[in-house]
């Protein structure tokens, strides 16, 4: 036919243009109905996901994860300075915890983190120097199954509460966590007056652990707090705000008796919080990150 009108070759042309056509539409179709059907029984195909997040379940790496930026947090809220420390509980092996090699907060990284065992010694030390008080750690995750993390810091506004006999208490909402008087640790009742205030043994540990009891917050003498928390969150969320309360305590007894919170009120308003630690976590890691880039 096409010859017919002057166009040889042009049959066979569009015969191959159909035939290309056809090929196609019979591979997108084949796909689509792959995409769709159900996976065969046995199959390991695993579809990755979007997004670089990590996984929503807990585990012991995203644990670490979050321990080197609960790290640059605090010192980025200056909770700590180049002193001080935050641990993690094992989630695989709950008598094991994670925490820093000897290291400024500020400049923690994954690879700075070691395990240490019940005994609060190094599982794989890999010529890595451990803080002299990680005995803090390690007696309090024995005495307390429930802490799952701890933040010991060194704040000047909080060490004067543990030297004179002014308790610290709640005087705002959001440390609605401390007790009606936060209990305080005094190393020469165990040490003796020739003591190197550092809690730097096991059984420093375990008074230390003696004297929080089933509190949030313990005071160390001339030395500075322990705070615990069951996630690495609320334990970050909790320093931060027993140094601002106490500051404002401070400020406070300066014009006169405070009203604090009751033991009502405080607990309220904590059980409000707790359902709130994620709002200030998410802008502390964006001033943290900030801060590294600065660096």
């Amino acid at each position: 036919m096409f010859r017919k009108y002057g166009c040889p070759g042009l049959g066979r042309r569009a015969l191959v243009l159909l035939s290309i056509s056809l090929f196609i539409a019979a591979s997108v179709l084949a796909m689509a109905a792959q995409a769709t059907a159900p996976a065969k029984a046995g199959s390991t195909s695993v579809v990755a996901p979007q997004t670089g997040s990590l996984p929503s379940a807990d585990s012991d790496e995203k644990r670490i994860q979050e321990l080197v930026t609960g790290n640059h947090i605090i010192a980025d809220q200056g909770v700590v300075d180049g002193f001080g420390h935050m641990s993690v509980r094992s989630l695989k092996n709950p008598s094991h915890f994670y925490l820093s090699q000897s290291k400024a907060p500020a400049l923690v990284t994954r690879e700075d983190i070691m395990e240490f065992d019940e005994n609060s010694e190094p599982v794989d030390a890999r010529g890595r120097t451990p803080y002299v008080e990680r005995y803090i750690h390690g007696e309090i995750y024995r005495a307390r199954p429930d802490v799952q993390a701890i933040v010991h810091s060194h704040s000047p506004a909080v060490i004067p509460f543990g030297a004179t006999n002014v308790p610290l208490r709640p005087i705002m909402h959001m440390a609605g966590f401390l007790p009606q008087a936060t209990p305080i640790f005094e190393i020469r009742a165990v040490a003796g007056d020739d003591n190197g205030i550092l809690v730097s043994n096991r059984q420093l540990g375990v008074a230390l652990a003696q004297a929080l009891g089933k509190s949030p917050v313990v005071l160390m003498r001339g030395h500075g707090a322990a705070v615990v928390g069951p996630t690495i969150r609320i334990a970050v969320f909790r320093a931060f705000y027993t140094q601002v309360n106490a500051q404002i305590e401070s400020e406070a007894l300066k014009l006169g008796p405070p009203v604090f919170l009751n033991s009502m009120e405080a607990a309220n308003v904590e059980k409000t919080l707790r359902g709130l630690v994620n709002r200030a976590w998410e802008i502390w890691v964006e001033h943290a990150n900030a801060s590294v880039v600065k660096r």
